[in-house]
């Protein structure tokens, strides 16, 4: 648990859903049974990377759509999607349908600016208008805006057997107030705090306050929850790459370790113009990792987490990892499924 006692409230996880380019249906449907397995064994959100022209998940609006029928409790949401190539008219159609279908357990996160690997796509998103387009803060309040029913057009029309509504159909209330922003600086973290959305945190933030990971997050945490207007409504998520090895084979905890040794390099390292930085994988058991954890200073300002899964690993990889998770770090975290089996969305 956090040093203040309290208990991990959520349990979460992070895929970005990678297939065979050869066989993309099979690893679509690998990502919805990692889903359904993972509402079985206990966990209250799967988060789902957005990605473009990679073999990943490009489309998870369609993929949650697919999950909706196929899962009853489970949360499901995005970490991140990139507004600047969305339509947010059209995107605010999309979710409010698929949070219906989910009967409100839909939570979508955004990230505002230009897209990662823009240079790749942009001329097929705005081969003639991207001069004119905004792809910052107001493009994410305009979708914020639309979600929560404010007015398209100024009357309800009848254009012969035809009616039209003024607000984005269909409308699911409550969903305005499931929206998240991921942050990675202490002026977007206050911005997000500032016009109503949930936080979301990841293993990789901006070098502000010296080199340390965990000092930079934590920073931006107390800034968004000192802007909130109601930081005991804020929910605030962090998304490190954690790997239990309790049950793993002895191949499986070496090919861990390799994977955290190898990219073990660029953590406290500012990189790129922006100084990004790092977190270190956690790998180990799970009392040791729930130990890190603990003296973790973003971790302990956290509500809860959408631990990441490793992109290149196998479904038994998977499968052990988060079984690992939800049946023993969860627990030493102090985390426990609700009693009910439903969890707050």
């Amino acid at each position: 648990m956090p040093r203040d006692g309290r208990p991990l409230e959520r349990l979460g996880f992070l895929t970005i859903g990678s297939f065979d380019p050869a066989r993309p249906a099979d690893g679509h449907e690998g990502t919805l049974r990692v889903i359904e397995r993972a509402e079985a064994i206990g966990f209250d959100s799967a988060w789902l990377r957005h990605r473009h022209l990679q073999h990943g998940i490009s489309s998870p609006v369609a993929l949650m759509a697919a999950a909706s029928q196929r899962t009853s409790r489970i949360a499901l949401g995005t970490a991140v999607t990139p507004i600047g190539a969305e339509n947010p008219f059209r995107l605010a159609e999309d979710l409010a349908t698929v949070d219906l279908l989910l009967g409100g357990r839909l939570n979508p996160g955004f990230s505002v600016g230009v897209p990662m690997n823009f240079d790749l796509y942009r001329q097929a998103i705005y081969p003639d208008t991207l001069e004119h387009e905004d792809l910052g803060n107001d493009r994410l309040l305009r979708l914020r805006d639309l979600v929560r029913g404010d007015a398209v057009a100024d009357v309800a029309e009848r254009r012969g057997t035809e009616e039209f509504a003024t607000t984005v159909q269909p409308h699911s209330a409550g969903l305005a107030d499931r929206l998240w922003y991921g942050t990675g600086s202490t002026r977007s973290a206050v911005w997000a705090a500032e016009n109503g959305f949930h936080l979301l945190t990841s293993s990789v933030t901006r070098s502000e306050v010296g080199t340390d990971f965990a000092t930079n997050q934590r920073a931006q945490v107390d800034a968004y929850l000192d802007a909130h207007p109601d930081p005991s409504s804020a929910r605030v998520s962090q998304g490190l790459v954690v790997i239990p090895t309790d049950t793993a084979t002895r191949e499986q905890t070496q090919r861990y370790r390799a994977y955290a040794a190898d990219r073990s390099g660029r953590i406290g390292v500012p990189m790129g113009p922006a100084g990004l930085l790092f977190a270190a994988d956690l790998v180990g058991t799970s009392a040791e990792i729930a130990d890190r954890l603990r003296a973790d200073a973003g971790y302990q300002v956290a509500t809860e987490v959408a631990f990441a899964l490793p992109f290149a690993f196998r479904a038994d990889d998977y499968a052990q990892i988060t079984t690992d998770i939800a049946e023993r770090l969860g627990p030493e975290l102090g985390w426990a499924p609700a009693a009910d089996g439903r969890q707050q969305h």
